[in-house]
């Protein structure tokens, strides 16, 4: 069985966060709190992706790992924020938050003044909570 790629690292976060571009920086400190502050915990380092809090997932074919609940990632092209459980149930949210595209777990973001960081915690406080509530 080939293991997840993306682990969590003892690297520092804000380390990492001081090594991105300037532009980068500060938008993700923005996020480090507004995450920090739904989760209530401190930020890892999974690989590129700054990660907060884990589950366990076992795939039917066996394949089985930890990941991250919820977090981000700068790129190149803006911020990427995983909401593992996905976005059917915040189609209405979505369509109040301003600039975006998502794929199936991520929302892809080109700059956090862009978007309304409201609605966008609104997303991530319920996305924690469905995860805790499946994953514990």
């Amino acid at each position: 069985m080939v293991p997840n790629k993306t682990q969590p690292t003892k690297l520092s976060v804000q380390a990492f966060i001081s090594s991105l571009e300037d532009n980068q920086k500060l938008e993700c400190e923005i996020l480090v709190k507004l995450l920090g502050e739904i989760t209530k915990l401190q930020p890892i380092l999974w690989g590129k992706i700054i990660g907060f809090g884990s589950y366990h997932y076992k795939y039917p074919s066996g394949r089985e790992g930890d990941y991250l609940r919820i977090g981000f990632a700068p790129r190149k092209s803006g911020i990427a924020i995983y909401i593992i459980n996905g976005f059917a149930d915040y189609q209405i949210e979505l369509s109040k938050l301003g600039n975006h595209k998502t794929g199936v777990g991520c929302l892809n973001i080109k700059k956090l003044d862009l978007i309304d960081l409201d609605i966008l915690k609104t997303i991530c406080e319920d996305s924690w909570n469905k995860m805790n509530s499946k994953y514990e």
